[in-house]
């Protein structure tokens, strides 16, 4: 169905106008070439905008993918982005990719987008260990993509428990909606975090460690047994963390407010 036919439906009384928004939304993406679709509505029909998985992508296709984001929406995430990637990104894109301290995920903006506006919620992102930091910073940037405030906690792993007592102070001062807690090797930390606090807490695998632990799959079994209620996510799934940690927090800053829905616009 095109978007003809979806007016004509509703001039003719068949649907109302927020059906006729609802399928509009529903068909809205742009081909690039034949190697891709983009989901231009994504972010207004579930709250979380699309990313680029960089991973993989030739220079050309992923240049070509993240310009007709930028051309529809004015802006866009890219994710697991190479060191070689992120140099193509910023030639072809002068002054205007952001990048995260580690250097693996950025936003690829026009030059007039704005800053995303602040929705009110609050996200708090821990690591285990300094390793782990560059999966974290992938759900912090993804997490203040989508209007949400965030408070980092790195390198307070479960070695030096101390490290964490030290920084609850902070936590509970921060009131985060959602936290995000990033670890590889035996990944425990999500566990103490959630059984001291009493908000959400996701439980984000890190491919870090060596041995048993490698590849993150301890880590991951080890957050499924979790005593503590905690939800978890695959290995070095940073997007996906940071963006259920916003949904979380924009709900809870919609609720507040006394408003309906609650997703980041």
């Amino acid at each position: 169905m095109d978007i003809q036919k979806i007016l004509e439906q509703y001039r003719r009384g068949e649907i109302d106008l927020t059906e006729a928004e609802e399928s509009i939304r529903a068909m809205g993406f742009l081909s690039v070439s034949d190697v891709a679709r983009v989901d231009t509505f994504r972010c207004k029909r579930t709250g979380v905008p699309e990313a680029v998985l960089a991973e993989g992508k030739t220079d050309e296709d992923l240049t070509a993918i993240v310009r007709a984001h930028v051309d529809a929406v004015g802006r866009v995430l890219v994710t697991r982005v190479s060191a070689p990637q992120m140099e193509k990104l910023e030639a072809v894109f002068p002054n205007h990719v952001q990048k995260s301290r580690a250097q693996t995920i950025c936003v690829v903006h026009s030059d007039a987008y704005p800053e995303p506006p602040r929705t009110g919620g609050t996200v708090a992102i821990i690591s285990a260990g300094t390793v782990d930091i560059k999966v974290a910073e992938e759900a912090k940037m993804t997490a203040e993509e989508m209007g949400c405030k965030t408070i980092e906690i790195y390198d307070v792993g479960v070695a030096g428990y101390h490290r964490l007592i030290l920084e609850m102070e902070k936590l509970k001062e921060a009131r985060p909606d959602a936290i995000v807690v990033a670890a590889g090797r035996e990944g425990t930390l999500p566990t103490v975090v959630a059984g001291i606090i009493d908000a959400p807490v996701i439980g984000l695998p890190v491919s870090s460690g060596y041995g048993a632990g490698a590849n993150g799959e301890a880590a991951l079994l080890s957050m499924l047994q979790s005593c503590s209620v905690i939800s978890v996510v695959n290995i070095d799934a940073g997007f996906v963390a940071g963006a259920y940690a916003a949904r979380i927090a924009n709900r809870m800053q919609a609720a507040r407010a006394g408003k309906r829905g609650g997703e980041h616009q």
